[in-house]
């Protein structure tokens, strides 16, 4: 073992949720009813339906303490089953949260791995459980960072954020030290080593990996339960890599998520935003826009170009999502689905709108999500917006208002405002000291 290890091992094992900031803490009931919102519209989904029908099939037990309902379903399956259905389909509506320096996600697996691992902890916490996310996030996102770092690979979420669910599972289910080595291990040997970039080429409901992050990261902590072996995790054991572990308990990742205001790819946003903040500055109407012109860095500028066939394309898609902001003024689920896939006041805008990439955007990137844009209106003038950085990070943060605005958008038509309401109190609640997690069971299983 090295002494980066035993820190990992320290810190999901034995850090109490009092040695947690509350900061930490209530990021992370925002983050999950964050999450909760996403998980929630992405239900009806072809995706999500799919995933829950597959996991009904094939990823079942007939053990009953091993077994979950899937939530917004009630179908019962395996613990690691119901996790990758949650994580498929919330995976496949790209309005979770993420962190820059990741470029990637973890609430996405973090929420699935609470309730599945959680259904049976009747006597958890409301702070308990936030102390279990936080762990999650916390582990995750460094396992991300290392792994970006030590292969030559863009790998998806799912690669990584499987050893946050591991860190999870040791921590509420009470692992040994070895039986959390061990499971870390055979989740980064097992997490999906998927490239990124081949999805960003060809979008489809592969999306981030995060559905086999999830089921990966709880059958490794079963697996490792029963003795199943596996360590070392190279990503947390490796000298080379020892550096991105130093900061761990002291500086919260979890802090620092950004949460997306639309439900598209986060490298698309800094063009969006710059094309809203000149409209709504200038009082532009759509059909004032003679054509846009959009700088953003060599990632951006590989998203989707063309009018999508799928919702995976429109979540990919740069103009198409830039051309739904400017003609509707947001940018929900029936823009990105179904007849919104043909819009033709959207398709005719897109094709006046280019995408180049500029060095300088490029440089900044994975730490940031920049872009600019010309605007040329149809009576000859022209609007800048300058340097525009994505909103809802740390850079522009979005308020807590604002995403529990958000939450309700998409989860109520779903599930009705009663409910959404119920949800959202019981999760934003798990920061008081009386509160359960079970307060949320009764709430998210039905369909």
């Amino acid at each position: 073992m090295t002494g980066t290890l035993d820190r990992v091992t320290d810190f999901a094992l034995n850090l109490s949720l009092q040695e947690m900031p509350e900061s930490a803490k209530e990021a992370a009931a925002l983050m999950m009813l964050d999450t909760m919102g996403i998980l929630i519209a992405s239900g009806p989904m072809e995706a999500g339906v799919i995933a829950r029908d597959t996991a009904s099939l094939l990823y079942a037990s007939n053990d009953a303490a091993f077994s979950v309902p899937m939530m917004f379903d009630g179908r019962l399956v395996s613990m690691a089953g119901a996790a990758y259905a949650a994580a498929t389909q919330t995976d496949n509506l790209d309005g979770h949260d993420g962190y820059n320096p990741t470029k990637g996600h973890i609430g996405v697996v973090v929420l699935p791995a609470l309730v599945s691992l959680g259904a049976y902890c009747s006597d958890l916490s409301g702070p308990e459980a936030l102390a279990a996310v936080v762990t999650g996030y916390e582990i995750a996102g460094r396992a991300g960072l290392s792994l970006h770092a030590s292969v030559s690979d863009y790998h998806t979420s799912g690669a990584w954020n499987a050893l946050g669910v591991v860190a999870m599972a040791a921590r509420m289910r009470r692992h040994t030290p070895d039986q959390f080595r061990q499971a870390l291990g055979i989740a980064e040997y097992h997490g999906p080593r998927s490239q990124m970039m081949r999805e960003i080429a060809n979008p489809t409901m592969l999306h981030d990996g995060s559905g086999w992050g999830a089921m990966v990261g709880i059958s490794s902590a079963i697996l490792a339960e029963r003795g199943f072996t596996g360590a070392p995790a190279i990503t947390i054991e490796d000298a080379d890599v020892a550096s991105f572990w130093d900061d761990l308990g002291q500086f919260w990742q979890v802090e620092h998520q950004y949460v997306k205001p639309y439900p598209i790819c986060r490298w698309a946003h800094a063009a969006i935003d710059g094309v809203r903040a000149v409209m709504m500055e200038n009082d532009l109407a759509h059909d004032q826009i003679r054509s846009i012109h959009i700088n953003s860095f060599q990632e951006a500028a590989c998203l989707y170009g063309g009018m999508p066939n799928t919702t995976s394309q429109a979540q990919y898609s740069l103009p198409f999502a830039v051309a739904v902001q400017a003609i509707h003024g947001r940018i929900g689920v029936e823009h990105i689905s179904g007849a919104g896939l043909s819009d033709p006041a959207v398709a005719e805008l897109v094709s006046r709108i280019h995408v180049l990439e500029n060095a300088r955007h490029s440089a900044r990137f994975p730490q940031g999500r920049w872009a600019d844009v010309t605007l040329k209106s149809t009576d000859g003038r022209v609007f800048e917006s300058g340097d525009t950085h994505a909103r809802g990070g740390p850079e522009a943060p979005l308020s807590r208002g604002d995403v529990i605005a958000k939450y309700t958008e998409f989860a109520a038509p779903v599930v009705g405002l009663d409910r959404a309401d119920a949800i959202r109190a019981a999760i934003l609640g798990w920061v008081e000291p009386t509160s359960r997690l079970s307060d949320l069971m009764p709430l998210i299983f039905d369909p």
